[in-house]
């Protein structure tokens, strides 16, 4: 038995070894995007489209399967004739998910997805920017997709869609109300690996 754990042991030293040997790529990222936010459910009258952006690191710890984690914010908005009655929704919070990117064919370009949780808040702000209600902080998840292109000294564009969805309870002028506050996000990033 001694001598099966010592071999088992033995070998798995040995291919860690050789599999940092033959890592030439950096293992840490930081990626910056951001772009235009299109609702897919309409949880007000009259919501339209708004923008975000997001910051997160990235730790690679298979050849091609990361962690990421990091902050975002998404703003979409109301429109009426009635100015006064134009509402702000405003997300942000946390994201910590996988992101798994891979060559396509021979090429330096890769693919990527991503699945990963939220942990944002919903603040309600009128027209002259006075918060009129906060959501706390709650759970929500994240899926993603694009292409990430090198663009040398360990720097990528990553343009790709993201789908958002965060479902909070909350009351608005006493009336008890669920935001579902969905969104697909067209965007595009830049990464530093380091």
């Amino acid at each position: 038995m001694k001598t099966k754990v010592l071999l088992a042991l033995t070998m798995t030293v040995i291919l860690s070894v050789t599999a940092l040997a033959q890592e030439k790529d950096k293992r840490f990222a930081f990626e910056i995007n951001g772009g235009l936010s299109v609702p897919t459910k309409e949880f007000v009258e009259g919501i339209r489209m708004g923008f975000g952006f997001e910051g997160t690191f990235q730790y690679r710890f298979m050849p091609h399967t990361s962690v990421y984690g990091g902050w975002g914010a998404n703003w979409l908005s109301t429109e009426s004739t009635n100015s006064e009655n134009n509402m702000d929704y405003e997300e942000t919070g946390y994201v910590l998910g996988l992101d798994f990117r891979h060559p396509i064919g021979d090429s330096k370009l890769l693919y990527y997805v991503r699945a990963g949780a939220l942990y944002n808040h919903i603040e309600t702000e009128n027209a002259e920017g006075e918060i009129l209600n906060d959501t706390k902080h709650g759970p929500g998840f994240q899926l993603a997709g694009g292409l990430d292109f090198n663009i040398g000294n360990n720097w990528s564009l990553t343009p790709g869609i993201k789908f958002n969805y965060l479902s909070r309870d909350t009351e608005y002028e006493g009336t008890p109300t669920q935001i579902d506050y969905q969104y697909i996000a067209v965007r595009i990033g830049i990464a530093k690996k380091f």
